[in-house]
């Protein structure tokens, strides 16, 4: 098996690290009884010279939530790196403070270095492996330097491929193919070395670019073995929030850790339709606002021109969720469809389309009207105010009608035979909860209106709340806004509004791209016709792709209007989804949470997080047994090998669920337990001494696609 294949070789490295410490440690002229092995604690050492490539790597372990600590060269009052600052005896075990190092280079403190040297120790005793963050192509990390037929320069819009002991050791989740971002054809984004490993060097490449002018390939990270030691050395450099970085840092991390890590990482996206069943206002491209909607003086503009779904909209939905393995959630508003009946005749098709394919989405209640739930609005001017009481307290929205356009959408949606999660709720434009400068509070009268209804989980929008947060007896769950428009059904609508807002005045936008804190104006405005697909998808696509390959599980959010007419969603979905598939090998595929899974999982990283933060986790790893301990009602989160299980009281439970290549999941302390053990699998050490040949030289193929793994898969949880 593939994961099998990588953990054998971190175990035999672990049966080495045993055998240096006995070394190390036993007193002269003992016979050979066999020492206990070390202790190896589950944290990860990043030492750093304040440059972006140690700055990514420790995101990505803060974001999974792996313990770790930052060393920052940069600071005169910094710890100094000794034999005791790694390494110390507990209970009469020898013990590794760190199961990994990151470093900015191979050797960031110089020639003749005692904290190099002691660096040097440690890695050794305890056969702790360490990454090269980026660093220059040279003899010293086993590689030719680029005058001897490499390259060094910009790899902008460069593909690099995975290679065959890539694929079969930490980076075989991606699907190959690493393509370099070149966003701006003025500006060098990522520079690196390309470089052949040094004749007689110990070096395996993991990932290779192409060598300019030439039908060869080069190395840019690779594994260099020599005196014992370990080295993943990367050879370009890269920021966070890089593409190529993004792919690679789950197998940057599985490599350091060898496969046994507190903390996980996966790939998320859930799509929320909010306004199923009502209709949205349209733009006006005369106006440059939308009539009916608060943006509009009172009174300006025309009649409404509505856009709303039509029966055919809800088929090619329904078709397309299929062909794309890929499930929808509809915010769905059922007073809108009564409204619709009333106003033709007493039927509705987009409601009837919708419900017949009621088990092909998930639905999630967003008020009956879709009426505004926070301060009652004062719409007589732009921007619209909170309405005021005589003695000039804020006039809010009521208990009742708040609680009834929860109750009635709920009542409508069981009528109709929708899956209903009763728990979980998303109120028109958020409202209830605070909105900046307008209504710096949430409505007084939510949280007890979400008590009476029984709802847990709040939508939120991510752009102005960002942290999950308690509200009343539910915790809100922060969605991403996508940069598809609520009010254009059509993508000329679609592209005029967005030069209205991106525009500066002087090229007859509205200018708010000049005063707007974090916004940026275009060069010029995107043209009437092609604006959409050649600026506005591509950038969508980035940026919505990017959430997902940052371990994000928030999800993103549309509207109605989206589907309808030309139905604009769907280039930037469908870019989504393919773009990512054509990424990522088929047993890491994308992760499609509903509301409330998404809320549970935001919940228990938050909680794990502030107790790691707070040093109150203990985990390490003795031979093949890892012990988790954090605070009661705190649920620790691991990535481990294939097969491991966890440790009751009586007998043992699977651990996780599978993922890339591993297992990873929640799991707490079982009945009777104030801990949590993880038995690793015992084949991890048996096969990677059972020939006697140098396990890091040995690969194999990927294992098949657990039966059921399709592109969407629920993310299963234990303990």
């Amino acid at each position: 098996m593939h994961f099998t294949s990588r953990t054998a070789r971190w175990a035999a490295r672990s049966t080495l690290s045993a055998a240096l410490v006995l070394t190390l440690f036993a007193p002269a002229n003992v016979a050979a009884a066999a020492p206990a092995p070390p202790r190896v604690d589950l944290r990860v050492l990043v030492v750093s010279d304040g440059g972006p490539a140690t700055a990514a790597i420790a995101a990505e372990l803060d974001g999974a939530g792996t313990p770790y600590t930052v060393l920052d060269l940069t600071r005169p009052d910094r710890p100094r790196i000794d034999g005791g600052f790694l390494a110390d005896t507990l209970d009469g075990r020898p013990r590794a403070k760190y199961q990994a190092v990151v470093l900015p280079n191979d050797n960031p403190f110089g020639a003749g270095s005692a904290e190099m040297a002691a660096l040097v120790s440690y890695e050794k005793a305890f056969a702790v492996p360490q990454v090269d963050a980026y660093t220059y192509a040279r003899p010293e990390v086993g590689l030719d330097r680029p005058a001897n037929g490499g390259y060094s320069g910009p790899l902008d819009g460069v593909r690099a491929e995975v290679t065959a002991a890539g694929a079969a050791g930490p980076f075989g989740y991606l699907d190959g193919g690493i393509p370099f971002e070149d966003n701006s054809p003025s500006v060098d984004e990522s520079y690196g070395y390309v470089a052949k490993p040094l004749p007689g060097a110990d070096f395996t490449s993991y990932v290779e670019a192409p060598l300019p002018g030439t039908p060869e390939r080069g190395s840019i990270v690779g594994e260099y073995r020599h005196d014992g030691r370990r080295e993943l050395v990367v050879g370009f450099v890269y920021n966070q929030y890089q593409r190529q970085f993004r792919l690679l840092a789950r197998g940057i991390v599985d490599w350091m850790t060898q496969g046994v890590r507190l903390g996980a990482s996966r790939n998320y996206f859930a799509v929320h339709v909010d306004d199923v069943f009502a209709a949205d206002d349209r733009w006006d491209t005369e106006l440059d606002c939308t009539p009916g909607d608060v943006d509009c003086a009172p009174g300006q503009g025309g009649e409404p021109d509505p856009i709303r779904m039509t029966a055919a909209d809800a088929q090619y939905a329904a078709e397309w969720s299929a062909a794309k393995d890929f499930t929808l959630d509809m915010a769905y508003n059922g007073g809108g469809s009564e409204l619709y009946k009333e106003e033709h005749g007493g039927t509705d098709p987009l409601a009837q389309r919708l419900t017949a394919d009621r088990h092909a989405y998930r639905w999630i209640n967003h008020t009956y009207n879709h009426p505004f739930l926070g301060c009652v609005q004062d719409v007589t001017v732009v921007p619209w105010v909170c309405a005021k009481n005589p003695d000039g307290s804020t006039t809010y929205v009521t208990r009742a009608e708040i609680s009834s356009q929860i109750g009635d959408n709920r009542a409508w949606g069981q009528r109709a035979g929708l899956p209903l999660e009763n728990s979980e709720l998303v109120t028109g434009e958020h409202s209830g909860l605070k909105i900046l400068p307008q209504q710096p509070d949430d409505n007084p009268h939510l949280g007890p209106a979400l008590a009476d209804n029984a709802v847990t989980w709040l939508g939120s929008d991510n752009s102005r709340d960002r942290a999950q947060r308690k509200v009343g007896p539910a915790l809100t769950v922060p969605r991403h806004p996508m940069n598809v428009f609520y009010n254009a059904g059509r993508t000329t609508e679609q592209i005029d509004e967005y030069n209205w807002i991106y525009t500066r005045a002087s090229d007859g936008g509205s200018g708010i791209c000049e005063s707007a804190t974090g916004t940026t104006c275009l060069d010029e405005p995107l043209d009437a016709v092609t604006g959409y697909t050649d600026y506005i998808v591509p950038l969508e696509v980035r940026i919505g792709l990017g959430h997902v390959l940052a371990n994000d599980p928030r999800p993103h959010f549309i509207h109605q209007s989206n589907l309808a007419e030309d139905r604009i969603a769907y280039p930037v979905l469908d870019r989504i989804i393919d773009d990512y598939a054509g990424l990522y090998a088929a047993d890491t595929p994308l992760v499609n949470l509903r509301q409330q899974q998404i809320g549970a999982e935001l919940r228990d990283r938050a909680a794990w997080n502030t107790a790691v933060k707070a040093g109150r986790v203990t985990a390490y790893r003795i031979g093949d047994t890892v012990t988790v301990r954090a605070p009661s009602g705190v649920r620790a989160t691991a990535t481990m090998p294939a097969g491991t299980r966890q440790d009751l009281l009586l007998g043992s439970q699977a651990f996780g669920s599978p993922y890339a290549g591993s297992l990873a999941g929640w799991a707490s302390p079982a009945l009777l337990q104030d801990r949590v053990t993880l038995t690793l699998p015992a084949a991890t050490a048996q096969a990677a001494t059972a020939d006697g040949a140098d396990p890091v030289q040995r690969s194999a193929p990927r294992p098949p696609v657990p039966a059921g793994v399709r592109q969407r898969v629920p993310y299963g949880v234990t303990g």
